[in-house]
C-alpha cells in the first residue's frame, strides 16, 4: 500500500492527468467497473455513475502494476483468517497475485483486474458493506461543528434522555431511539438554514449560526452527541433505585452522592474508550456490522445521489427509506396492539393449549420456543440485528443457542439440582416453596443475617438460568484467553503505539494506520491520548470521593472501585475486538457482580456498586467507541466528536438525576407490582436479585454448594480455549468457527427463548446471505436503508401507540389478542413439571443451607 510519505505526490499527480486518464476508459471498461462496485451505478445506466465510482476510475488510471501487486499481496496476507472478508474476492486476488498465466484471462482484463481489486481494498475499503455507507474520499471543508449543531444535539439529548429515562421503570419501557433522533433532527437542521447569518471572523476562520446548507456532517455530528447520551444513565436507572426505595433497600441517598456516582461512571467508560482507539477504531479488521445502519440514514437523508438502475431497481435511497419507513409504521399497529398474535405466534401450543410438555418445548412465553415459526414482528425479527450482523457470527449464536435448548431439557427431565420444581427458563430466583425469592427475609441492616438465611432458603435457578450463568462462566475466560492468543501481535503493536503516544504526544495514532480511512482523517488534528486520561483520572477521583464521602451509605471501600476497575480495564481490549468484528457483545456484568462478591460477601450494596463500575466502564467503553468508529467513517474531526460527546454526557446526567427525583416523589406505589400507570421496575427487580444472590449469598456459598458446576465451568472455558487454537493450525477450517460465538449463543436464555430468536435467523439468510451473494449492487444501495426505515418505524410507532391508546388503557379484546394467554403457555395451569413435594418444599433441608 502506499505509505504516508508518497500519497501526497501521488494526489497531485492525478489531479493533473485524471481528464485524460479518465477519458482514456472506454466504455466497455466502465461497464466493467460499475458490474463490479455495484452499489454505486448499474449497467444501463453508466452516464449517471457517482462521485465514487469516477474516484475509483481515477485510482485504476493512475496506479501503476507494481503498486497494484503489492497492494493485492498485503491484502492476502493481513485478511487470510478475516472472516469478514469476502471469500470471493480472496479466491480472485490470489489467482491475481500469481501472475496473468495462472488468473487465466489476456493481459488487459488481467491489468484492470488486478487495478480494481487494488483501488477498492488500498484507496475505499476491501468490505462492501463499508463501501456501502461511506466515501472514498473526504472534503474537510464541509461545516461540522457549528453552532446549531450543539443547539439541536442539546435540546434533543434532554429530550431523549429525559423520555428513556421516565419510561425506563415502566412494563413495556418506552425509548427515543437513534433511528428516531435522526429523523427529528433533519428537519430541524433544514429549518435551520432559515436563521439569518450572524456571526464573526476570528483568525480568518468565519464563525456564523448559519453557515449555509445543512450538512450530512452536522447531522453526523449531532446524531452520535444525542445517540451517546440517550437513554438515561446506568446509576439513575438502576443504583439510586433500588438503593433508595423503600421496596429494596431504603438506605438514605444524598443528591451529592447522586451527582458523583453519575459523573464517574458516565465518564470513566468514556476516557477507556479513547486509549482503545488503536485497537478497535484505527484497525481495518473493526468494521464495527452494528454501526453500518445508522451510517446508511443518515446518508439516505442527506446524500445527494443521481437516478440508477441497480438490479432493475430505480427507486433514490430516501424514497425507499420513506415507503419502508410508513409501510412499517402502519403495519406495527398489527402485532402490537391489533393482532398481538402475529407478535408471539406459539401457535404449535394452539393445537392443545393445556399439553405441559408442548407448551416447555414450543411455547413462547413459559416454554422454549422449539418452533420453526414464531413471529411476524420485525421488533422481534431484529432483536439480534438480522440485517447488519455478519451472517456467520448470527448462525454460530443461533446455534449455540439451540444446543443450549437441549442441555436445558436434559437438566429439566432429570430434575438437575431441583430445577424442574420451578418454571424452566424464568429469570427471577425461586425459594424452597417456589415463590419469588423475598431477600428481606434474610437481611439485617442490609446485610446478611445468617441465623435468618437458615430458616428460609437460599435462592434456586431455573434451568434456563444454570445455562445461561454457566455460558458466562465458560466464556469469560475462553475469551480473554482466545483472543490474547489470536490477536497478540496487534493487540501489542497497538499498546506499544499507545505508550509512545503519552511519551510523544505530537505523534499522531493514524500514522501507524495506512488504511484509506485512516490516511483521510490525518487532515484533522487528533485527540491526544491524554485528554482521555484526565478523564479516567477524574472520574476515579469523583469515585473515590463519593464511596468515602458517603460511606455510610455505601459500605464500599475505595480498594473495591481500583480492584473492579482494573479486571474490567483487562477485558475490555478482547471483548471490544469481538464485538467490533462480529457484532457480539458480551457483557461483563456477571463478573463484576462475582468479584465484587468475593471480596464483599454478604454485603448487597457494595455488589450493587461495585457492578456499576464494573459494567459502566465496558459498556460505556464500547458505546463511546462505537460511536467513534461512526466518527471515522463519517470523516468528523475527532476533537470535534470529543467536545460534543463530553458537552451531551454531562447534560444527560444532569437531565437523569433530575427526572429520577421528580419520579420518586410524585408517582405515587413507583417499583410496586400493583402500580396502575405500569411503572413496575421490572429491571431493577432483577438487578435487586443479582445484588442478593452475587452479593449478600455470595459466590462461595453458590460455587460450593448449591450450584458447584459453576466453578467447572471456568475450567473448561480456560481449556477449551488454547485447545481451538492449536486446532485451527492443524485444521485451517476451523478458523471460520468461533467458540466465542458458539457459547456466548448459550447464554441468550432466561428470559428470552428461542422464539426470539429464530426470525432473525430467516431475515439474515436472506438478506446477509443470500442477497449479499446473488445481488450485491442491491444489497450494497439498500440493505441498510431498509434496516433502518423498518426499525425507524416501529419506534416511531411504538411510542404513538402507547401514547394514543396503550397508556389510557383501551384494549382490543379478542382471540387475535387473547390466544397468546390461553393455556399453559399463557400461564395458566401447570407451571413446573414437578408440584411441590409432600413435606412442602424443595431442595436442601433448613438449616443444611451452605
Amino acid at each position: 500500500m502506499r505509505s504516508s510519505t508518497d500519497s501526497t505526490s501521488v494526489e497531485a499527480e492525478k489531479k493533473q492527468t485524471v481528464t485524460e486518464a479518465v477519458t482514456e476508459i472506454d466504455f466497455d471498461t466502465r461497464e466493467k467497473l460499475v458490474s463490479r462496485l455495484g452499489e454505486k451505478a448499474a449497467k444501463d445506466n453508466l452516464q449517471a455513475a457517482t462521485a465514487d465510482l469516477e474516484y475509483v476510475l481515477d485510482v485504476i488510471a493512475t496506479i501503476s502494476m507494481d503498486e497494484a501487486l503489492k497492494i493485492v499481496k498485503e491484502a492476502i496476507d493481513f485478511h487470510k483468517d478475516d472472516v469478514n472478508f469476502p471469500v470471493e474476492t480472496m479466491e480472485k486476488i490470489k489467482l491475481l497475485a500469481d501472475g496473468e498465466m495462472v488468473y487465466g484471462q489476456d493481459l488487459e482484463t488481467y491489468e484492470f483486474d488486478l487495478k480494481t481489486e487494488a483501488a477498492l481494498i488500498g484507496f475505499y475499503s476491501p468490505y462492501p458493506e463499508v463501501r456501502s455507507v461511506t466515501d472514498p474520499n473526504d472534503d474537510p471543508t464541509v461545516p461540522v461543528e457549528t453552532f446549531r449543531v450543539y443547539l439541536l444535539a442539546i435540546g434533543w439529548t434532554i429530550i431523549g434522555a429525559g423520555v428513556s429515562q421516565f419510561f425506563t421503570f415502566r412494563m413495556p419501557a418506552i425509548s427515543i431511539s437513534s433511528a428516531v433522533i435522526q429523523l427529528f433532527l433533519y428537519p430541524c437542521g433544514k429549518a435551520m438554514q432559515l436563521l439569518p447569518d450572524w456571526g464573526f471572523t476570528f483568525r480568518g476562520t468565519r464563525y456564523t449560526i448559519n453557515p449555509g446548507p445543512w450538512t450530512y456532517k452536522e447531522q453526523m455530528l449531532a446524531t452520535l452527541m444525542v445517540n451517546v447520551a440517550n437513554g438515561g444513565t446506568y446509576v439513575t436507572r438502576d443504583n439510586i433505585m433500588t438503593q433508595k426505595l423503600p421496596i429494596f433497600y431504603n438506605t438514605n441517598v444524598a443528591l451529592g452522592y447522586e451527582f458523583l456516582m453519575n459523573f464517574s461512571s458516565q465518564l470513566f467508560g468514556f476516557g477507556f474508550a479513547g486509549m482503545l482507539r488503536r485497537w478497535v477504531i484505527y484497525p481495518t479488521k473493526s468494521i464495527w456490522p452494528t454501526v453500518l445502519p445508522t451510517l446508511a440514514l443518515n446518508r439516505a437523508l442527506l446524500k445527494p445521489e443521481k437516478k440508477a438502475s441497480v438490479n432493475g431497481w430505480t427507486i433514490p435511497k430516501y424514497t425507499f427509506f420513506l415507503v419502508t419507513f410508513g409501510a412499517s409504521f402502519v403495519y406495527f399497529w398489527l402485532p402490537n396492539y391489533i393482532f398481538q398474535a402475529l407478535s408471539k405466534f406459539n401457535w404449535i401450543t394452539w393445537i392443545a393449549p393445556g399439553n405441559f410438555t408442548l407448551a416447555v418445548v414450543t411455547g413462547s412465553t413459559l416454554g422454549l420456543g422449539f418452533n420453526p415459526i414464531t413471529s411476524f414482528d420485525w421488533n422481534i425479527i431484529n432483536r439480534s440485528e438480522a440485517l447488519s450482523v455478519p451472517f456467520y457470527s448470527t448462525i454460530q449464536q443461533y446455534i449455540g443457542m439451540f444446543i443450549g435448548g437441549f442441555v436445558i431439557i436434559a437438566l429439566y427431565w432429570t430434575n438437575y439440582k431441583w430445577c424442574a420444581y420451578v418454571p424452566i427458563n424464568t429469570n427471577g430466583l425461586r425459594d424452597r416453596f417456589n415463590k419469588s425469592y423475598n431477600v428481606t427475609k434474610i437481611l439485617t441492616n442490609n446485610l446478611l443475617d445468617e441465623e435468618k438465611y437458615q430458616a428460609y432458603s437460599p435462592p434456586y435457578y431455573s434451568a434456563g438460568f444454570l445455562v445461561t450463568y454457566g455460558s458466562y462462566f465458560v466464556v469469560y475466560p475462553l475469551a480473554f484467553i482466545y483472543i490474547f492468543l489470536k490477536e497478540w501481535r496487534p493487540i501489542y503493536s497497538s499498546f506499544r503505539d499507545f505508550v509512545k503516544g503519552l511519551r510523544n504526544r505530537s505523534k499522531s495514532a493514524y500514522e501507524s494506520f495506512n488504511d484509506p480511512h485512516s490516511r483521510m482523517m490525518r487532515a484533522y488534528k487528533e485527540v491526544p491520548d491524554w485528554w482521555f486520561l484526565a478523564i479516567l483520572i477524574l472520574s476515579f477521583v469523583f469515585g473515590v470521593i463519593c464511596v468515602e464521602v458517603y460511606r455510610d451509605d455505601t459500605n464500599t471501600p475505595v480498594y473495591g472501585i481500583v480492584v473492579t476497575i482494573i479486571v474490567s480495564a483487562a477485558f475490555l481490549v478482547p471483548l471490544s475486538i469481538i464485538y467490533s468484528v462480529t457484532g457480539f457483545s458480551l457483557s461483563i456484568s456477571v463478573m463484576s457482580e462475582m468479584i465484587a462478591g468475593f471480596m464483599f460477601p454478604g454485603n448487597g450494596l457494595a455488589n450493587l456498586i461495585l457492578k456499576c463500575y464494573g459494567y459502566q466502564t465496558e459498556s460505556q467503553a464500547e458505546g463511546y467507541i462505537r460511536d467513534q468508529k461512526m466518527a471515522h467513517y463519517a470523516k468528523i474531526p475527532p476533537r470535534a466528536l470529543f467536545r460534543g460527546q463530553v458537552v451531551t454526557t454531562i447534560v444527560q446526567c444532569i437531565v437523569s438525576i433530575g427526572v429520577v427525583q421528580w419520579q420518586m416523589y410524585n408517582i405515587h406505589d413507583l417499583c410496586s407490582p400493583t402500580q396502575p400507570d405500569r411503572f413496575t421496575c421490572p429491571g431493577l427487580s432483577t438487578i435487586y436479585s443479582a445484588s442478593i444472590m452475587w452479593g449478600v449469598i455470595g459466590p462461595l456459598r453458590t460455587f460450593q454448594g448449591v450450584y458447584p458446576v459453576f466453578a467447572w465451568c471456568f475450567l473448561v472455558g480456560a481449556i477449551l480455549a488454547p485447545t481451538w487454537f492449536i486446532l485451527q493450525k492443524y485444521v485451517p477450517k476451523l478458523r471460520f468457527i468461533d467458540p466465542i460465538l458458539l457459547i456466548g449463543g448459550m447464554g441468550f436464555w432466561a428470559p428470552y427463548n428461542l422464539a426470539y430468536h429464530t426470525p432473525g435467523i430467516y431475515a439474515s439468510f436472506a438478506f446477509m446471505y443470500y442477497i449479499r451473494r446473488r445481488y450485491l449492487s442491491w444489497w450494497e444501495r439498500y440493505n441498510y436503508v431498509l434496516s433502518a426505515g423498518l426499525s425507524a418505524g416501529v419506534a416511531f410507532a411504538a411510542i404513538i401507540i402507547f401514547f394514543a391508546v396503550q397508556y389510557n388503557d383501551k384494549p382490543i379484546n379478542w382471540w387475535g389478542n387473547t390466544v397468546v394467554n390461553a393455556g399453559i403457555d399463557g400461564g395458566k395451569g401447570q407451571q413446573t413439571r414437578f408440584p411441590l413435594p409432600e413435606k412442602g418444599y424443595f431442595g436442601l433441608d433448613p438449616g443444611t443451607y451452605p
